[in-house]
């Protein structure tokens, strides 16, 4: 908990005002009652949205999310949206701002389901379950609504389904990393370095039964912060392509997720 907060304290300091805690992973599906499977996620998250209130800049409300269901778990239910939020919301001091989102698993997983091939299972997503806890979140607690996780190994069609349901936030990170690794203007060389020191430092990590392709998949991500220096100094040529590649995904995503046209509510009047 030290140590979370910490970093948490770290990141507001540098000017990041959009905090999502997961407590998710210590939902213990194994008790009886749904109040007693989210009872340890209540206090995490509770005791977490003190904190950050505590440390917020002056003038500055930060938002803050909620997880009800480990993405990559069994899907969520309105049964457990209140189940959580009855515990939550009797947990938090009187007068402090609680959460304005909630994480819902739908049936994706962080990265996608990965394949002993390293290549992605299609999934089928549960836009209902989205949609349906989405207004709950909005009608019955005030929250902005449902967030989706896992969305950027999805299909293309997918994505415009997300603001028809009423979906808050989408989570997009697995996909342009993808971009990146997958692409041609990304160096052999660094790619191949890059492999060979996963393989040697995260072994530990690698689950029985996994193949080596799972593995490289789920644990590329570690890269970016141990070849950072590597990455920085790819030659020109290859990063001009690869931010091309980029700006169609993004463009693409933007389009699908309806999000043109709105610089007017990012900027300042």
């Amino acid at each position: 908990m030290n140590a979370i907060k910490e970093l948490t304290r770290e990141a507001v300091d540098a000017g990041f005002f959009n905090i999502d805690i997961d407590a998710s992973t210590i939902v213990d599906l194994e008790r009886q009652t749904l109040e007693e499977q989210q009872e340890l996620n209540c206090q995490f998250t509770a005791d977490m949205t003190e904190f950050i209130r505590g440390i917020e800049p002056e003038g500055t409300t930060i938002s803050v999310g909620g997880e009800i269901g480990e993405v990559g778990g069994r899907n969520s239910t309105a049964e457990d949206l209140r189940a959580f939020m009855s515990g939550y919301l009797k947990l938090l001091e009187p007068g402090v701002k609680g959460i304005s989102k909630i994480s819902v698993q739908t049936g994706t997983a962080h990265g996608g389901v990965v394949l002993p091939d390293g290549s992605i299972a299609n999934v089928k997503l549960d836009f209902n379950t989205l949609e349906a806890l989405s207004r709950m979140a909005r009608e019955e607690y005030g929250m902005g609504g449902a967030v989706q996780h896992g969305a950027s190994t999805l299909p293309d069609e997918a994505f415009g389904r997300f603001p028809q349901v009423g979906t808050l936030e989408v989570h997009l990170a697995t996909g342009f990393q993808n971009i990146i690794y997958d692409s041609p203007y990304f160096p052999d060389e660094l790619l191949n370095d890059i492999y060979s020191h996963l393989s040697d430092k995260y072994s530990s990590e690698r689950k029985q039964g996994e193949t080596v392709e799972q593995f490289l998949y789920k644990t590329r991500k570690k890269a970016f912060g141990d070849f950072k220096e590597e990455m920085w100094d790819i030659p020109e040529t290859n990063l001009k392509g690869l931010r091309e590649t980029l700006e169609e995904r993004f463009s693409l995503l933007f389009r699908k997720l309806n999000v043109v046209n709105t610089a007017g509510l990012a900027l300042d009047p």
